[in-house]
């Protein structure tokens, strides 16, 4: 079993906390797992990726090579399609669908949507919306993650378990609306 899973966002997007939750789920598997960030600018709106790789087997390298990756999920359209070429042909991208318009001039998506929608597997979620209605506008992440979900390796429950680890200092009210979130996109995903 291998997951080569390429996360991308803007700063301020939750794309570490993502990285952080699947971390811990796969450690909590005792799986394999390398990770490599980069960080555009040091303030809200920066580029942000993260190669998250997890494997039953030894990882040689943290870093996804160009059309090997399983999954692209994107918290950005934009930024989704920066990385396409990372994907493998039988891949799945999972973005948002609410723009962070960072950029005075910002493109329409729709048609290269389109496009690779005749060519891959494109799941398009509006995860802030979905946020907002679990009552909870700052997880549109969690809803990300949670569309995400089937097509990562590992079992649902041992992610809301790592959901749960990684927002516990703040409270009981944000580990159950971040696992509502969780929910509510995987949901979406596999209906």
């Amino acid at each position: 079993m291998k997951t080569d899973i390429i996360l991308a966002g803007v700063g301020g997007q939750g794309i570490l906390s993502i990285a952080a939750i699947l971390g811990a789920a796969a450690l909590n598997e005792n799986l394999y797992l390398k990770q490599a960030e980069t960080h555009g600018m040091s303030q809200r709106g920066g580029e942000v990726v993260s190669h998250l790789r997890i494997s039953d087997s030894p990882i040689y390298s943290d870093l996804i090579p160009l059309g090997s990756a399983e999954i692209i999920l994107s918290v950005e359209p934009l930024e989704s399609l920066r990385y396409v070429p990372f994907l493998k042909s039988d891949g799945c991208l999972v973005t948002n669908t609410t723009e962070f318009r960072n950029i005075a001039n910002y493109p329409k998506l729709e048609p290269a949507f389109t496009e690779l929608g005749t060519k891959l597997k494109i799941i398009q979620i509006d995860a802030d919306t979905m946020a907002r209605e679990t009552g909870n506008p700052k997880s549109s992440n969690m809803v990300m993650l949670g569309a995400a979900s089937p097509f990562i390796h590992i079992d649902k429950e041992i992610i809301l378990k790592a959901i749960e680890t990684v927002f516990k200092a703040k409270g009981d009210k944000v580990v159950e609306s971040n696992k509502q979130a969780f929910l509510a996109g995987r949901e979406f995903a596999l209906s």
